[in-house]
């Protein structure tokens, strides 16, 4: 009997060691790296050209407002960012994007400069940090350098569209793809767009794609009537020149619409399973900008030149409809970008990662915001902010001191002689500020 029973006991002590051989296979079949490389998340990077926070839903700036409703989902369905600063130009902040640098130590600094190839690009930096996992494009206008192989001389696996910074007509310009330029008469925010979801549905890895827009910037015009909202307006360059606005207003609306047919091509689960980042590179241009004064916008350093709106959604974003007043460079991009991708990137050369944010708290915050620009004259203005003041130091010696938190539209200069003295507070902020920034500068 004794002897029957032990073989019993063997035979349930065989079963449980075969069930947990059978457990342990599947759940090393569940982790292929095939199917944890499916896990990683996709990420969408768009970028908005000429749109400060006066054009853009969601930011209480301006009371003119183009219809979105694309992006006003991203905000309901995510994080709305105050205190983004990019640089005041196109350039100069794509350059801060791609290298995760200032660019005082990279040499772009206006429009037209262009990005050494011996700089790392956040591609490269993402192929050698995580296996090659991703594949990546860059879409759209480049204007990081008019050499069609640049930007996959750069890293970028595929690169279709606008070198320059800006085209003379929407439907006549040159479109290049991987080093090979063609003329091309399609609308460009369409034709970025149907490259984008050609590029998308041809992916069977992780992806991380640049979809870089030229609206709205330069020419204004009346984009195909079916992409925006703003009805019948006339049509020749006189009524645009008199009254541009609208019509700024028109082309966001059709980069809106076709960013939501984009969005549209992707499954349910390619959808949940993307992180969207959208941003505008500089501020909104002196010919359609709002509250701003007119010298204050696109190319300056003031709120009106480098405070863009950004909102990012999707994939490990669970603050939705957030605002958020945490000081970021674009230069933080590269390092952000890098950590979704699976790098444990937290910080790297001016960047810093504010992947936290996008689910709590994070404890790599910025104590500065940082910006500068080379006017056309080759002198370079320097801005730097904290939490409540803003310093501006000027290529003539010249400087200004703002109180954000009393003036956000950066009035008075706190250091005009009709000011003086200052508080015990503004003395301690601008020396604070001055002090971080020559250091900075001497770096």
């Amino acid at each position: 009997m004794r002897t029957m029973q032990k073989r019993l006991l063997c035979l349930l002590w065989a079963l449980v060691l075969l069930s947990c051989s059978t457990d342990t296979e599947t759940t090393s079949e569940i982790e292929t790296p095939e199917e944890s490389a499916q896990s990683k998340p996709n990420i969408l990077l768009i970028i908005a050209d000429d749109f400060g926070l006066d054009a853009s839903p969601g930011y209480d700036l301006g009371s003119i407002k183009p219809n979105m409703p694309i992006l006003q989902s991203l905000i309901n369905t995510g994080v709305r960012f105050q205190n983004l600063w990019s640089n005041p130009t196109c350039t100069p902040t794509r350059s801060t994007i791609l290298t995760g640098k200032y660019g005082f130590r990279t040499d772009v600094l206006q429009v037209g400069d262009e990005l050494s190839t011996s700089e790392t690009s956040l591609q490269s930096y993402i192929d050698t940090n995580t296996g090659t996992s991703y594949n990546h494009a860059v879409i759209g206008k480049w204007h990081l350098s008019t050499t069609p192989s640049h930007p996959n001389a750069m890293g970028v696996n595929y690169y279709a569209g606008l070198l320059s910074g800006g085209v003379q007509s929407y439907w006549n310009w040159n479109l290049t793809e991987n080093g090979s330029l063609t003329p091309s008469t399609e609308y460009t925010t369409s034709k970025f767009t149907d490259l984008a979801i050609d590029w998308i549905a041809a992916q069977d890895q992780p992806w991380f794609l640049w979809l870089a827009y030229n609206a709205p910037h330069t020419p204004f015009h009346l984009p195909p009537d079916e992409l925006h909202y703003q009805g019948t307006l006339p049509n020749d360059q006189a009524s645009i020149d008199a009254n541009p606005l609208p019509y700024y207003m028109a082309m966001l609306e059709a980069m809106d619409t076709e960013i939501g047919r984009l969005l549209d091509t992707m499954s349910e689960e390619e959808r949940a399973n993307t992180t969207i980042i959208f941003i505008g590179d500089n501020g909104t241009p002196n010919q359609v900008v709002q509250e701003y004064n007119t010298f204050r916008a696109k190319g300056s350093v003031y709120q009106g030149g480098i405070n863009v709106p950004m909102i990012i959604s999707g994939k490990d974003v669970t603050r939705f409809g957030a605002t958020e007043d945490a000081l970021l460079n674009t230069t933080d991009l590269f390092a952000t970008i890098a950590d979704i991708a699976g790098t444990g990137t937290t910080s790297i050369h001016d960047s810093q990662s504010f992947k936290e944010l996008l689910s709590g708290t994070s404890t790599n915050e910025r104590e500065y915001a940082y910006a500068e620009v080379q006017d056309e004259d080759g002198e370079i203005h320097y801005t730097i902010r904290n939490a409540t003041h803003k310093y501006i130091a000027f290529h003539d010696g010249s400087e200004a001191l703002f109180n954000l938190v009393q003036n956000p539209l950066e009035g008075p200069n706190l250091l005009n002689q009709n000011q003086l003295p200052l508080s015990e507070a503004n003395a301690a902020a601008l020396n604070v500020l001055s002090q971080e920034l020559t250091t900075l500068r001497d770096e």
